[in-house]
Formats: C-alpha cells, structure tokens, sequence
C-alpha cells in the first residue's frame, strides 16, 4: 500500500525577503489578479469570468464568505485579488486527464508541492486506484460510480463511513449530501467548519442562542467603532476592506487586535478610487493593539472590568449617562450578577502577562469604546483555533451585552467565515450533531427513521480513520489532509482507509494517500454552466451574514461528461441508498429546483426558497431582529470563564499559523506573500528581532521548528528565521507547512477545533 509522507511546498532556494509593504490592494493588485488570470484562462475567459463575478446574475465566487452589496449598489468590479485568484484557479484551461494519470505514479504524486498539484489543472477524467497499485487509472463514470457503492455497501456498519465536505460546496449539494449520509444511516458529516468556526458557533448559541453572526453589511457600514480581532482582512477577506472604508468615511473609529501588523489594517488604496490609484489612499486602524498570542480572553475580561469599574464611579444605573445599558441588561440577560463578581478579582499583573500589552493600551481602547454608541466586534481564526477559544469568544459577548450591542442597528458580533459557503453547510443539515427537530422534519418529508446518535467531527474521524474504526472516507471538495492537523498522522489514517472518495475540481495532497481503493470524481464548479434534464440550473449559498443568493455558472466545462455535484450525489445514491428514503434522485438532479423545494420543507427561513432565491433573501437571526435569544434561559448569558492563556517556557516561542496572500486556506496560487515581503518561498517563521537576539539566532537562519506536547515533539523541517515585528513572545508560519506541529489530541475545549494559533516552539539548527 502507497504511504508517501505529505510533501509540501519547496524551492526556498529562491526566496528572497523584502520589505513589508504599508498598504494593501492599489494597482498592484489589479496588475496581479490581470497576470494569473490571463495565465490560466485567457483573455476572453478573463473578462468573460471577472465581469459576472459576484454579480446579481453572475455567480458566486468561490474563495472568501464576505456579502456582496445589494443588487444596483455593485462595482462593476465586484471582487479582489484573491478572488480573480480563485476564479482563475477554477476557470484554468489546464487540464489533468487519462494521460497525465498515466505518466504520473502515486509516488511521483506524493513528492510533488502542494502549488505544483494544484497549477496541473481541472480533473476531467473519473479514476480509480486499486489494491496494490501505484497508479490511478481512468474509467467509466458508471464504473466509477459502481465501485463507490460496492465498497460502502460492503461496510460492516454505516458509521464505518465519514461523509466530509468543503465549504465550497452550494447549498444543494450540502442538502442532497447529507441527505445520502443519513439515509446510507450515519451521522458522520464532518466538514471545514470543524477546523475554523466550530469555536464561534458553540459559544454564540449558548450565549445568545444562534450560531452565527447579528450584524449585515449596512452594520458594519454604519457604525461607530469596529473592533477587528484575530483577523487579517487584506489578505483573508479583501472585499472587507471596501466596507471598512465606507465606515472610516461614515465616521467610524477602527481599532486592529493581532500579534501582526497587517497591510490591510494600516492603509487600503481602493483601486477603484482615483485616490488608491494616485492618492494615499485610505488610512484604517485607528488602534493597534499587537497583543500577544492567545491573550485575547484576558483582553476582554480587562475590557469587561474596566468598563463595570467605570460604571461604578459615573453612579451606576442612575447616573445622567451610565457607562453601562442597565436597562438592557435587566431585560434581556441573565448573569450579570455572576460576571461582575468575577471580574472584580481580576488580576491586573495576570492580565499585563497574558496580552502583553501596557495598562495605558488597554484604557485607550476602554475610551474608545465608551465615546461610541454603536460596536462591532469581528473574529476569525486567530480566536477561534486556541485550548480557551470558545471562552474567549463567550467574553466577546459579554463585552457587547454589557452595552446592548447585541440587536440593534451598527452593532453586533461578526464572526467573519472564511469558505464562501461554510455557513450555509451547516445550515443545510452538514454537522455530526443536527438537533432532534432538523431530523425529525427530515424522516417526515422523506419518510425514513435518520439516525439519531451523534458522529464524528473532523479531528474525531481522522482519529477513527486512524484507529481502523472508520473504514472509508468520502471528500465533497476540501483537502482534509492539508487542513487538518497533524500532517503525517492525517495522511497516513487517510491511506489506512479500505476507500477513499475525493469529489474534487483539482488535484490536491489528499489525492495522493489514497485507500486501498481510492476513487476520484471530478465534478463542474461554481464558473461552470450546469444542464441537467430539466434544462440550465443555478444553485445557491449563504454569505457571512446569513444571506441567501444564487450562483449561475456561465462556461463550458473543462469535459463535456463531468457531472455537478448534484449529479455525483445522486448517482452514488441510486445505487447504494435507492430503497432506503422516499427520494427522487433522478428528480432532485434534474432539476435543483425540486431539491429546493424540500428544502423550504425541512429548514427553517427557507420557506419559497425556489421562488426567492433569484432576488436573494435574509435569513431570520432571533438575536439581531427582535433581541429573541433562544438559549436555555430565553436570555442572552453572560458567562463566568476562568483567565487562562499558554505560559511559554523559556527558549521558546508561541507561534501561529495563518495564511499567505497567495494561498486560499489550503490552494496555494503562487510562492509569494507580498504583503509581508517574502518572494519565491513559503517556509519562514516571523519573529521579531528582539526575540531572535534572546535566542542566539539571526535573521536568516535556517532552522528546524520543534512543538512541544504532552505526548512528544514535533517537527517541521528547514524554516527560515524572518525579522518581523510582530508582538513579542510570539511567532508565525504558514499552513498548511506548519500543520504538522498541531497534535489530534490538541483542540479547544467544547468544539473540538485544532488549536493550530497555540504552538509552543523552540528552534534547532538543521
């Protein structure tokens, strides 16, 4: 059995480190997006592709879950660089068929870099390897097709099966998907949200009772102080930063939470402006506060503090202008009483150490949070992806409830989604635990008994793959090997499999540890046109802020037999779930439509989904229309979470892994990370100079990266040291390069999520 080690980007050799730029997007970016997208699809396909990107009757881009603005208040040039990037990457006249799968064995595969499998270009051919060969070899889709379903239904139980999938993934397929899953009997629906916002959603529907984000676009547009933690939105969701201007210009105050300095956070050139192409453009981040890595918790319980502290002295709920929202507090929540005892013991020293910040930082931002009316926070993976992430994310709220900035206009939680449809996966019923009344509506319209015991997350089905208690493993999209944790232990549970099944637009690092029999089934993307029987289909996703669109692919596919998503399900469920469900197949892939229509059946707030979804539409949030909070209370919560935070022994750092700006999550479109000044390379480690001097190395060293862990050390090879400012103490490197340092064993307390922000390091020579 192939068992190649996971190979990641190389050619270092060449890299070359300059100096960080101070800005982001301006020409440069239009430059760029122009270059790769003319590279992979052409001049026309360029202009075909971009001009319908992210427009009313265009299609959805496939890259980041920031919203689009309404329908008549779009740019023409309704993207960024990073998103004519995914465009370009989808839409590439580069194809990978029976040919190239010949010439290139499985062991050639494993030793080639993630950027190299991903520029080979579109799948067009379905394969399959077989027990003891080195190689895929190409078949017939009814072949293909066969083989799939043999192998589930040889299975000694369904939950020997996991059924994963990528945020990618449109609403339909996620609906059908599941469906499959929980008629085959298993409730094994792992998917990317596991590995990113898995934190977010736990500690929001305990606290206010949805899983998701309260504010919209007009919110964050409309506000007067944003607090943007953990994230980097120049590179993660560019368009953000458009929105983020608007506000500036509205007379927002913006404040920037992160270890780093990010481009995107000091200055934006629009460059759809004259003033970010000639000008200076605009000026963001009012604040930086370059906390330490994984002092984020005690930041908001110092904000928290200080805030009843100031309550106090101003003279509480009868005071002229109390620094609190007594009023909301004594109606919509319950706690409070709890909270403040706790955070009167709070200890100022634990809380310097914790953040690394001074006090007179921590009381500047205090002033700017009681000069505004109106707050925003926004998250993303630099809270979500610690031990204490779901804690930190509960005092996030806490800081909002304690002046009612949860339910009203310009204020709010905002956990930014990375995957353009990740949240609406999770909505469509992609989760190992969907609650009793999602399932009970889903026996009812399809007349089955689902199963009702709960599956497994991401990191729980590597480790059953890993034990021999999951036997077969099913990608919709996604690149679980790269994205998850713990590299080699990932890939080797992966090839441990008897089948692996990867849905897939592309070759990535998951395609080369296949199982004994490992099947790939290339399928249409969101850029590509969709016609089934009942003639041209669209499909939909959900956005960041709970917005429902659709997406109408517009090119001809990369092969004229290559099957949507859709149609990849229902052929798979014809055969192996057929007489299980009272399911159309054959009708649910001929027309989307009727998919949809079930939909409206089975989830709430998507009643008349097929005869709303062309204008688009808002699902209902309780906690943001009617300060309904839908927890075990009937009450938004202010929770008690004890301070902790990842002491760091001496010799060592705390390093986080984040992304480049030529990558999105694990696609890597180029070896450049301009932003940050690194050319032609992908494994350094920034730490800041001071710290290098502490530790005896020097900009430039070349160093293997150790973790240290309860059961062991791990090791990622030949990284490169990078001057860098970031806060001191801490660290940074790239996944999915450094995801080999993250252990199965270390997720977040409740949700289960890689604690790949909290890395305990040392450095040695190599």
């Amino acid at each position: 059995m192939h068992k190649a080690a996971p190979a990641h980007d190389q050619g270092d050799e060449d890299l070359e480190v300059r100096q960080p730029d101070d800005h982001a997007a301006g020409v440069p970016a239009v430059l760029v997006s122009l270059r790769d997208s003319v590279r992979q699809m052409g001049v026309g396909r360029t202009v075909s592709s971009l001009r319908r990107l992210n427009q009313h009757d265009g299609f959805d881009c496939p890259g980041c879950a920031w919203p689009d603005p309404a329908p008549g208040h779009r740019s023409p040039a309704e993207f960024c660089e990073n998103g004519a990037k995914a465009v370009a990457e989808e839409a590439t006249r580069r194809t990978v068929g029976a040919d190239f799968l010949a010439r290139h064995p499985l062991s050639d595969l494993a030793g080639r870099s993630d950027h190299w499998l991903g520029q080979q270009g579109r799948l067009t051919t379905p394969a399959v390897r077989r027990p003891g060969s080195d190689r895929y070899e190409a078949v017939g889709w009814d072949e293909a097709y066969d083989v799939v379903a043999a192998e589930l239904a040889a299975l000694a139980d369904p939950d020997e099966a996991i059924f994963y999938t990528s945020g990618r993934t449109s609403n339909e397929a996620a609906f059908a998907y599941q469906l499959l899953a929980r008629a085959f009997g298993t409730n094994n629906l792992p998917d990317c949200s596991n590995m990113c916002h898995e934190s977010s959603g736990a500690a929001l529907n305990e606290t206010i009772g949805v899983g998701k984000g309260t504010v919209l676009l007009d919110d964050v547009e409309d506000t007067d102080l944003i607090i943007i933690v953990g994230q980097n939105p120049g590179t993660n969701h560019p368009r953000m930063l458009t929105s983020l201007e608007k506000a500036k210009e509205g007379g927002a105050r913006i404040v920037a939470v992160n270890p780093l300095p990010e481009a995107g956070l000091r200055r934006f050139k629009n460059p759809q402006r004259p003033s970010g192409v000639v000008g200076p453009g605009t000026d963001l981040a009012d604040r930086l506060l370059q906390i330490r890595v994984n002092g984020d918790l005690a930041l908001f319980q110092a904000l928290g503090a200080r805030l009843l502290a100031a309550d106090e002295a101003a003279g509480g709920a009868t005071a002229a202008e109390p620094v609190l929202d007594h009023d909301f507090i004594a109606t919509h929540t319950d706690g409070f009483e709890d909270y403040a005892a706790h955070l009167a013991a709070l200890d100022p020293d634990e809380v310097a150490a914790a953040t690394g910040l001074t006090p007179g930082e921590i009381d500047g931002l205090v002033d700017e949070v009681v000069a505004a009316d109106r707050i925003i926070v926004c998250w993303a993976m630099g809270l979500t992806q610690h031990r204490n992430s779901v804690a930190t994310i509960r005092e996030v709220v806490n800081f909002l409830l304690l002046r009612g900035n949860i339910g009203r206009q310009g204020a709010g939680a905002c956990p930014v989604r990375g995957h353009s449809n990740v949240q609406g996966d999770r909505t469509m019923g992609i989760w190992e635990k969907m609650p009793d009344a999602f399932l009970d509506r889903l026996a009812e319209e399809f007349s089955f008994s689902p199963p009702r015991h709960h599956g497994h997350d991401t990191v729980a089905s590597i480790r059953a793959m890993a034990a021999g208690e999951a036997r077969a493993f099913v990608g919709m999209g996604g690149n679980i090997v790269a994205a998850g944790p713990d590299t080699e232990a990932t890939a080797a549970a992966l090839a441990g499999c008897r089948l692996t099944v990867q849905v897939s637009t592309k070759l990535n690092r998951s395609h080369t540890v296949p199982g004994e029999v490992g099947v790939i089934l290339p399928c249409k993307g969101r850029t590509d046109l969709d016609v089934q029987a009942g003639g041209l289909q669209q499909v939909s996703v959900e956005d960041s802020m709970g917005e429902v669109h659709a997406s109408r692919g517009h090119l001809e596919p990369p092969a004229p037999d290559l099957p949507s998503e859709v149609e990849v399900i229902s052929q798979v469920a014809r055969r192996l779930v057929a007489d299980r469900a009272a399911v159309d197949w054959e009708g649910l892939q001929a027309d989307y439509g009727r998919i949809r229509d079930h939909i409206g059946h089975v989830v709430p707030g998507f009643e008349d989904y097929d005869a709303r979804v062309g204008d688009g539409f808002t699902l209902p949030n309780p906690a943001r229309d009617s300060r309904t909070f839908r927890t075990e209370t009937g009450r938004a919560r202010f929770t008690v979470n004890d301070l902790t935070w990842v002491a760091v022994p001496e010799g060592h750092l705390l390093l986080q892994t984040l992304r480049s700006h030529d990558q999105y999550n694990t696609t890597i479109y180029g070896l450049d990370d301009r932003y940050r000044g690194i050319h032609q390379g992908r494994r350094v480690v920034f730490v800041h100079p001071a710290d290098l001097s502490d530790l005896g190395r020097a900009d430039g060293d070349v160093v293997d990266v150790v973790s240290v862990w309860d059961d062991g050390e791990r090791r990622a090879p030949a990284f490169r040291l990078v001057a860098y400012p970031v806060a001191r103490g801490t660290a940074a490197a790239y996944f999915p390069e450094a995801n080999v340092l993250v252990p199965l064993e270390s997720t977040a307390e409740v949700s289960g999520t890689p604690t790949s922000k909290s890395l305990v390091v040392r450095f040695e020579p190599t």
